[in-house]
């Protein structure tokens, strides 16, 4: 198949499940065939008894080149649309198809069969793949290099660990050639320096020009990853944008669940860019402005502008601060400019800084800026958590 035929499509698919067992005794059964009988049975695409659905509505495209992350809290149906795109599930309602031989990264060492070598599971695990022997022979070396338990090789691999498991598993679906590509949470397998191995491989893939689609949590690999994001809740989407504003509003939902959008009312905070959008190096400065309107004088209460930094690694906060704190008058009314100058004293990652106005009083954000990233990076001076900036000055040598 042509790269540029390969995609994936989602067109208002809905899918639902039900609670609990169908019919485990007969006082479920009589009533339920009793509807049937007076023409009361609920149709195929309507919620019966302890239905629900799981997905709702959901629509996207993949293109070529293009990568799409999913992200949302768990129970949001993530792994129901993962099913459906893989064929594992199908849909109750709507389509949902991949065109192109579909590489899914996805359990990626559930198929093992323990009592055989790894040599044998690789061959057994391409051919349920797709792949042919021959394929597989000429992959072969670069698969085991790749996993890093070459010595191990022709053990059985019901001798292995867990993770080396994931590693091998990950080894093979990794170098499938595939015309679609589709990743569920494997973006943490084996330990730290595998982890790195295995995202470069996935990063490969994803820049050669093939349609992805990435479920994660990993909300640092997302944004790296993706060039589209959506946010699902309850088996909606909650969100769709960038990937920077996707992840803004899945994080600022977790502990400001009263945002109320760009304002209303007494603060707007139209704006918040950076000023430079090249990478900042680990210690060094980042600014970035800030536009809003102020209707009337604000309350002691109200904070204008709280600034806020985010690990997208852990979703934590990293530093909390206020224009008030911070010795800045914005107390109004008029329209304003702010730039926000920021040390980088972070290790390499990417980080997502909010700008809102807060209500102590109430503890309510009462308008929120769009989100912007920041993204640090270092030659690998440093390891660690923060960025100390030390100088070395030699005093003697003998």
């Amino acid at each position: 198949m042509s790269s540029t035929d390969s995609r994936i499509v989602f067109d208002r698919v809905w899918k639902k499940f039900h609670r609990g067992q169908h019919h485990d005794s007969l006082r479920d059964l009589i009533p339920a065939v009793a509807k049937r009988m007076v023409g009361r049975a609920p149709k195929e695409t309507e919620l019966s008894d302890n239905d629900f659905w799981a997905v709702r509505d959901l629509s996207f495209e993949v293109l070529p080149g293009k990568t799409l992350g999913i992200i949302g809290p768990n129970g949001s149906g993530k792994s129901t649309t993962l099913r459906m795109l893989t064929k594992i599930l199908e849909p109750s309602r709507g389509r949902a198809e991949v065109r192109g031989r579909v590489g899914a990264l996805i359990e990626v060492s559930a198929g093992f069969h323990g009592d055989l070598t790894g040599r044998e599971n690789v061959f057994l695990q391409g051919a349920i793949m797709g792949m042919r022997s021959k394929q597989i022979e000429r992959k072969f070396d670069e698969i085991v290099e790749f996993s890093g338990i070459s010595e191990f090789i022709d053990t059985p691999v019901k001798r292995y660990s867990s993770g080396m498991n994931a590693r091998l598993g990950f080894a093979i679906a990794a170098h499938l050639e595939p015309d679609v590509l589709i990743i569920d949470e494997v973006l943490a397998v084996g330990d730290l320096a595998f982890q790195e191995r295995a995202f470069g491989r996935i990063k490969e893939m994803a820049n050669s020009g093939l349609p992805v689609c990435i479920v994660s949590h990993q909300l640092d690999r997302v944004a790296e990853l993706c060039t589209e994001a959506i946010l699902l809740r309850r088996g909606q989407v909650a969100h769709r944008g960038t990937p920077t504003e996707t992840i803004g509003a899945y994080v600022q939902a977790l502990d400001t669940p009263q945002a109320s959008g760009g304002g209303s009312g007494d603060v707007e905070l139209s704006l918040l860019r950076p000023i430079d959008d090249r990478p900042v190096r680990s210690g060094g400065r980042c600014a970035f402005r800030v536009d809003g309107h102020i209707a009337e004088r604000l309350r002691e209460s109200v904070e204008p502008l709280q600034i806020r930094v985010r690990s997208l690694q852990s979703g934590k906060t990293l530093f909390l601060s206020g224009s008030r704190r911070l010795g800045l008058e914005l107390d109004g009314p008029g329209a304003f400019s702010v730039r926000v100058d920021l040390q980088a004293n972070l290790p390499p990652g990417d980080y997502l800084v909010e700008v809102a106005a807060h209500d102590a009083l109430t503890q309510r954000v009462v308008a929120m800026a769009p989100t912007a990233m920041m993204r640090v990076v270092d030659p690998g001076t440093f390891r660690g958590q923060v960025q100390l900036n030390p100088e070395l000055a030699l005093l003697s040598q003998s």
